[in-house]
């Protein structure tokens, strides 16, 4: 068996601690598992949330509760609101998030969205 195999569990997030890190304004807050090569997490950014950075990793972003805006390097923008999703491979597209009302994410990112060269 690989050391990056993942048993059968069930996650209570109400078990996990939350974890604030300070955006440029408002505040997010972590909950996080982390196994070999996979991280998951719940993030919920607070009203008025803007990322103090822009960031280059890929993520499986899932909108649980309320919405926000991605916005991308390039000036673009993508509103996503609850249950809608957003996809990006590591060092594809640099994004940052904002939330004017805040909102609950399911962010899953690891080894697995590393940019393949061809």
């Amino acid at each position: 068996m690989s050391h990056k195999n993942i048993p059968f569990q069930t996650i209570d997030w109400t078990s996990i601690p939350k974890v604030e890190h300070k955006g440029e304004t408002g505040t997010s807050y972590w909950q996080t598992l982390q196994f070999e090569g996979l991280r998951i997490r719940i993030v919920e950014y607070s009203k008025d949330y803007l990322a103090d950075h822009w960031c280059e990793k890929g993520h499986i972003v899932h909108c649980l509760e309320g919405e926000f805006v991605s916005e991308l390097k390039d000036g673009s923008s993508h509103k996503l609101t609850k249950g809608m999703t957003y996809v990006v491979t590591d060092e594809l597209s640099s994004h940052r998030s904002a939330s004017e009302n805040g909102v609950k994410l399911l962010i899953i990112d690891g080894d697995f969205l590393r940019q393949i060269a061809y």
